[in-house]
């Protein structure tokens, strides 16, 4: 069959395609997986112009974006927010937020600081507990979680439920519920593991001689638990140890913190 006629067969069957996939009301339908694999294919190949292959691309993505997946992800999850005001100590702000799925955010800085949240991943389990402990509290809709009695400023504590346009969220200086407290308990270690992690990532690149400081103060937050997944430090643990640049002092003490963290399954 000659090269231009299986180009005008490419060309009408990709027509006749959107024609199905669009009706007369206008309205895109989600084509399924088949379909889009083959517009994808033929998108690809062919000599088609340019312009012909760009409008199918378009018209690929739309279909794509009208997928309940891409729907799910626009309408968003449940997500719990931490947030810590304490002023004249350091850090004076910590803002932690994790969804469902595990993605989250932090921000640790100083109140005079500028807002600066960084990207984190949480493991699946610990997810299910924050969200479970979340739960016990009626994601946080019409609690009181403050003790009522004159005690020190300790920091001014915020969790925050959203899902949606459903928001709540409760704001306590100190609680005695047992659930808030683990909870507080979770988001407190996150913050001091992150911490944990940006100094040692920071010393890495720019003070090498400092490194040292930084794997003792690690090795004490992991001797008194307070790291809830102190896996995440094991990819720069396991360069610095590799590295020659580092002093072996430095060296040896990141290897041995890996290999007990690994030994102990967290």
């Amino acid at each position: 069959m000659p090269s231009r006629l299986r180009s005008a067969m490419r060309k009408r069957s990709a027509r006749a395609t959107a024609c199905r996939l669009l009706p007369a009301g206008g309205t895109l339908q989600r084509p399924p997986v088949p379909e889009l694999a083959r517009l994808a294919f033929q998108f690809c190949g062919g000599d088609e112009s340019v312009i012909a292959r760009r409008r199918l691309l378009a018209f690929v993505l739309l279909a794509v974006a009208a997928s309940p997946l891409a729907a799910a992800a626009a309408a968003g999850g449940a997500t719990v927010t931490f947030r810590k005001v304490f002023k004249s100590s350091y850090p004076e702000f910590v803002e932690i937020k994790v969804d469902e799925s595990g993605s989250g955010t932090y921000d640790i800085r100083q109140l005079d600081d500028d807002a600066n949240p960084q990207p984190m991943k949480v493991d699946p389990a610990l997810v299910q507990k924050i969200f479970d402990l979340a739960d016990k509290l009626h994601d946080f809709n019409g609690i009181d979680l403050e003790m009522h009695r004159r005690i020190a400023n300790l920091g001014q504590k915020t969790l925050r439920y959203d899902r949606g346009a459903d928001s709540h969220s409760v704001t306590f200086n100190y609680t005695l519920d047992r659930s808030a407290s683990a909870l507080l308990d979770i988001f407190e270690g996150l913050s001091r593991q992150q911490t944990d992690l940006s100094d040692l990532v920071r010393t890495m690149r720019y003070d090498r001689l400092g490194v040292n400081d930084v794997l003792l103060q690690i090795q004490k937050d992991y001797d008194r638990k307070l790291l809830p997944e102190p896996q995440q430090l094991l990819t720069s643990l396991d360069q610095l140890a590799a590295d020659t640049h580092f002093i072996n002092i430095a060296r040896e003490r990141a290897r041995n913190l890996a290999a007990r963290i690994r030994a102990s399954g967290t």
